[in-house]
């Protein structure tokens, strides 16, 4: 369930080999056993069996000593196998020369790969020809940037011959830490993770680029990653049980009443934008609050009665215009007053003046609160540095979307999406803060340094006011007496399940709305 970058991985692997005595030859053994393993589930899926034939593509490193190894395995298992190397094989070094003096000895057919001047020449295309499937063995986790020659011809070659590829470790090309996809990558059927996942393979465009991410143990001790300060996880049923103590679904006491489950307050939505604050509160009662009230501007609050009679309408004084900006934060902090949370922001508009507004709110409001979309922007243009985020007892939740969090990190949108766990962290830390990054692989940041990346959700769920929707799910969650992390990593999951619900029960996703994930809470 951890998730580890290149310089994690190569701490714990050293740790395993230098201090507890494990041989660097026994982890790759088992490391290219384990691919040889996941090659034949996957040619056996495919229905070939031993007649599948497999190329392994392997480099100079240790990742192409675990290739020679899974050679060795899969012809013990029958299969067709050849060793197309990337260099002359005479640079391999340590364990993986010793898997290259083996693989020779048992005379596995093997030829190093022939660069021409214009690319790939004619034999090497005819070499891939004789193949069913590729088995990635190229650059390992410790590569960056854009692969060098030979690599990138090889890979464009691997790439153009249409054959299915398991990666060992991870798709060559591929940064093993943010997901960046060099223009030489490799895009897998199977990605066989050794010992644990790389975090490059769970954000995105990486993960697009993995395909079934399997995570195989090699040898080394299964706390390994938790005693080498590793805190970022997969965010899931079992990560939710092992390391939040959160039970899925959350259980509730059959001696209870509406008062047990806390009371959200929601500020948000305007004229013309009121919609927000409805599926935000509608969100709140569906994720289990006892009781939810909708504060609004007291000119607008009688045009929206009826619309939800669950949910309790709070007009706040507004000096008749029916607009936020007439509403001091004074008197929403007042209404505020004996609340179990507070949601601020979704659809509440713009105006002069507006980012002090919000830090006197958030200063005088004793509760938890849940800071999203419009009141994101308030903080962003008020200055990124630390001092415009009041320190609170109560803690603070933010659910940014890329261009949010871009707006609130003073960067632009593609900057903040390079390393998505990085630049959560980071701002959690600095602000004493909990992040809920949103978007495909949705990271929560906690100021404590832990860090989740969601497993739930689809591309149906890219629908105006699914964000709505979430914040309301873990303004709940917060009024249910959850601690921020808790309440902005279950929220995260429980929204994106509810999103793959509602999409299962639909002919495409795409037809998906905020409604439906309500609805399947």
């Amino acid at each position: 369930m951890e998730l580890v970058t290149s310089g994690e991985m190569r701490a714990i692997d050293a740790s395993a080999i230098e201090e507890i005595g494990i041989p660097q030859e026994a982890l790759m053994e088992n490391a290219g056993r384990a691919v040889a393993e996941e090659a034949r589930r996957f040619a056996e899926t495919a229905g070939k069996g031993a007649d599948f034939g497999w190329l392994i593509l392997a480099g100079k490193g240790n990742n192409g000593g675990d290739g020679l190894v899974c050679a060795r395995h899969l012809r013990d298992m029958g299969f067709r196998v050849a060793v197309l190397y990337a260099e002359p094989p005479e640079r391999m070094q340590g364990a993986a020369a010793l898997q290259r003096d083996i693989a020779s000895r048992l005379g596995i057919p093997a030829r190093v790969y022939a660069l021409s001047d214009t690319g790939a020449d004619a034999a090497n295309a005819g070499w891939f020809a004789g193949f069913d499937g590729l088995i990635d063995a190229l650059l390992g986790t410790g590569s960056a940037g854009e692969p060098r020659a030979p690599y990138a011809s090889l890979i464009e070659a691997a790439v153009q011959s249409g054959l299915p590829v398991v990666a060992v470790d991870i798709p060559s090309g591929l940064n093993a830490d943010t997901g960046a996809v060099a223009k030489a990558s490799i895009r897998a059927k199977v990605t066989v993770a050794l010992a644990y996942a790389k975090r490059g393979l769970h954000q995105h465009p990486g993960a697009g680029r993995a395909g079934e991410v399997v995570v195989r143990p090699i040898g080394i001790p299964a706390d390994a990653a938790e005693r080498a300060g590793v805190h970022t996880y997969l965010l899931n049923a079992e990560s939710l049980k092992a390391k939040l103590g959160l039970s899925v679904p959350l259980p509730r006491k059959e001696d209870s009443h509406k008062g047990t489950y806390g009371h959200v307050l929601v500020a948000a939505g305007s004229a013309l934008m009121s919609g927000a604050g409805l599926l935000s509160a509608r969100a709140a009662l569906r994720a289990g609050s006892g009781l939810v009230s909708w504060a609004q501007p007291a000119a607008a609050a009688p045009g929206l009665r009826g619309f939800a009679p669950e949910i309790m309408l709070r007009a706040v004084p507004d000096e008749g215009a029916g607009e936020w900006r007439l509403v001091k934060p004074e008197r929403l902090a007042e209404a505020a007053a004996g609340v179990d949370a507070l949601v601020v922001g979704p659809g509440m508009g713009r105006w002069d003046g507006d980012g002090a507004w919000l830090r006197n709110l958030l200063e005088r409001v004793a509760a938890p609160v849940l800071v999203d979309a419009d009141a994101l922007n308030m903080i962003a243009d008020a200055g990124a540095q630390p001092g415009v985020w009041p320190r609170r007892e109560a803690p603070t939740v933010i659910t940014p979307h890329p261009g949010e969090m871009a707006r609130l990190a003073g960067m632009t949108v593609s900057e903040a999406q390079r390393d998505r766990i990085g630049l959560a962290r980071e701002y959690a830390a600095r602000h004493g803060v909990t992040v809920v990054l949103k978007g495909a692989r949705t990271v929560v940041a906690s100021p404590d340094g832990r860090a989740f990346v969601n497993t739930t959700g689809n591309s149906g769920m890219a629908t105006g006011g699914s964000g709505d929707a979430l914040a309301g799910i873990v303004g709940s969650l917060l009024g249910q007496g959850l601690n921020a992390l808790e309440a902005a990593a279950y929220g995260a999951y429980w929204h994106g399940l509810a999103g793959d619900r509602a999409a299962a029960s639909r002919p495409q996703a795409a037809s998906l709305i905020a409604g439906d994930i309500i609805e399947a809470l």
